[in-house]
């Protein structure tokens, strides 16, 4: 039997066979080592795997298919590397939120960079436009800018005044979603207000630290009445790439890889090197000093991790 991993919590999966939409409880037989990482989770929701059903109704999950991409963080737990997040998505949506909670462009320059190294196209919603005044408005619509130049699609959205939800609707019809962001960005209250009857938990932000509690705490699929899905995530506060050579990192910043060929050195990393375009268009604003703040982490974080 064939089917895809709807809800993972660690040791129990919820698996739907194709053919009939049937929903089984489902456990792992067999090891699964897929990717090079050492992982806490062989199995993630959106993999496409083969079962089989025992006496007791309990599906064995035999075989998994190779994915097509995979959204993968480091993990907390320091005695495994890495949690993938979810696989086969055809679309990864960023919730943004200037306040409550505020989310720093690091923060999307990492998830931006995750999704050009996975193949994995962006969407990055802009949230709660109805809590801003008019100057945070104005703010918000300069980030928006700075983004669609590099050539990433957003969106302003609201789970209350339902704005932009006809357009948002549109964009996400017939495909595998995914919902990323902070705590208390506003995840499960946008898939309840486009999946009304849905009714996943949500919390307000904690006052003492105005960060988001954890309001979901696995991974799980939920369909949408007008057409395909989405994998509500838990709220993520820290995120790293797995698996990148320092030298690959500036693959992931488009603007960063346009402008190498303009560099005296074919080999240049962008950090000190004589007659660098990068460094140059850093001067002149051509290239944001936030996106190339993260570039430089993540290239630190890379060099580090490969001598480990």
């Amino acid at each position: 039997m064939k089917g895809k991993i709807i809800k993972s919590t660690g040791s129990w999966y919820q698996v739907m066979e194709f053919e009939t939409d049937k929903i089984f409880e489902a456990r792992i037989r067999g090891k699964f080592k897929l990717i090079k990482t050492r992982l806490t989770n062989p199995l993630a929701v959106g993999d496409f795997v083969e079962f089989q059903l025992e006496s007791d109704g309990i599906a064995w999950i035999t075989k998994i298919e190779p994915r097509t991409n995979y959204l993968i963080r480091k993990s907390v737990n320091l005695s495994k590397e890495a949690h993938i997040i979810a696989s086969n998505i055809d679309l990864a949506c960023f919730i943004f939120t200037l306040k409550h909670p505020e989310t720093s462009l690091g923060f999307l320059d990492r998830f931006l960079a995750c999704c050009e190294a996975y193949n994995i196209k962006p969407l990055i919603l802009f949230n709660k436009i109805d809590v801003l005044n008019d100057d945070e408005i104005e703010l918000v619509k300069d980030i928006e800018f700075l983004y669609q130049e590099i050539g990433y699609d957003t969106l302003e959205i609201s789970s209350y005044s339902k704005l932009n939800f006809d357009e948002l609707q549109e964009i996400l019809k017939d495909k595998t979603s995914v919902f990323f962001g902070h705590s208390g960005c506003g995840k499960s209250t946008l898939v309840n207000a486009l999946q009304p009857g849905l009714n996943l938990k949500t919390s307000e932000i904690s006052d003492s630290h105005l960060k988001g509690k954890h309001t979901t705490t696995f991974a799980q699929m939920h369909f949408w009445d007008f057409g395909g899905n989405v994998i509500d995530t838990p709220g993520v506060r820290e995120f790293a790439m797995i698996d990148i050579e320092k030298e690959e990192v500036q693959h992931y910043f488009p603007e960063i890889f346009k402008k190498r060929e303009e560099c005296k050195f074919h080999n240049c990393l962008h950090i000190n090197e004589p007659k660098c375009a990068v460094l140059d268009s850093l001067e002149t604003g051509e290239i944001q000093h936030s996106r190339y703040a993260t570039y430089v982490k993540l290239m630190e974080e890379a060099e580090e991790a490969s001598q480990k």
